[in-house]
């Protein structure tokens, strides 16, 4: 067994992973809540895997409902080192086709009133987002789709919307104008929490529709999604395998790692113990050098 443990958050339609040895489903408590479901644990090839339905089983929670701190916090109690998130995401894009695989490199967050932090008064950390996702994982992601016989982009700017309703027509324009090339209710804050959370994160987006924005295009419809996703599972379960399977045996450091090393700005004297013993798990490395 390797030293990677890969958190695979599952999206509309990847409620479960066929590859999935020895699995079974455990409770995992968060100090931030209720995380969606249990946790899938197993191996695949030589990795450890953690998987996590984000909408729960049988999609019972709304986008805007997702509790991510507990989620991502859940993950990392669980011993993952890396995270792959798997989602559902419309087109803004005439090279990005529905039924195509494409992986996120930028976020541009339009969400409203969704908590997107571990730190607050009292433990005050700044993390850099520049660059949101981890490269390393991205690549693997695309090598990954290829090889369970996918189509597939390297490098996509992903709108975060709040929904739960679809697009207006004027707001997938403009969300073009913006630089946006897909569109989705669930990549941020997640993406935001994982980097606080020293997991190296990546998302790999499965195109289900065109979203608004062309005028001759019928309106999104729930059907046409699901039709869409459900074809799409069945090849992002083949994916994750080929993911878990094509990673190299050792897992070497990689600098999202060390992330909160430089970000925390709160004076020692001043620091929360209330709050800092909700982070045992997000900021473990930092609590532990002290």
């Amino acid at each position: 067994m390797s030293d990677w443990t890969i958190g695979i958050i599952g999206g509309s339609g990847l409620y479960a992973i066929d590859a999935l040895e020895d699995a079974q489903w455990i409770s995992v408590k968060s100090p931030w809540g209720e995380p969606s479901d249990k946790i899938l644990c197993g191996t695949i090839g030589h990795v450890r895997v953690r998987f996590l339905p984000r909408h729960g089983r049988g999609h019972r929670i709304a986008p805007g409902s997702i509790n991510a701190r507990a989620n991502i916090d859940a993950l990392k109690r669980s011993g993952c080192t890396d995270i792959l998130a798997i989602s559902a995401v419309g087109s803004l894009s005439e090279e990005l086709a529905p039924g195509r695989f494409v992986t996120v490199d930028q976020f541009i967050d339009n969400t409203r009133g969704r908590p997107s932090s571990f730190f607050d008064s009292g433990f005050v950390a700044h993390v850099s987002m520049a660059d949101p996702v981890c490269a390393r994982l991205s690549k693997h992601a695309v090598r990954a789709v290829g090889k369970a016989g996918g189509e597939v982009t390297d490098g996509a700017t992903y709108l975060a919307m709040e929904g739960p309703q679809f697009s207006t027509r004027a707001e997938s324009k403009l969300y073009r104008h913006w630089g946006a090339e897909v569109i989705g209710m669930t990549g941020m804050p997640e993406a935001k929490l994982a980097r606080e959370a020293e997991l190296p994160y990546a998302l790999l987006a499965m195109v289900t529709d065109w979203d608004a924005w062309r005028d001759d295009e019928a309106a999104v419809e729930v059907d046409q999604v699901i039709a869409q996703m459900q074809d799409n599972a069945k090849l992002a379960r083949k994916v994750v395998e080929a993911f878990c399977k094509g990673l190299p045996k050792k897992r070497a450091p990689s600098p999202i790692d060390q992330a909160l090393s430089d970000a925390v700005i709160t004076a020692p004297e001043q620091h929360d113990s209330t709050l800092m013993a909700k982070l045992d798990a997000v900021a473990r490395r930092l609590l532990e050098r002290g």
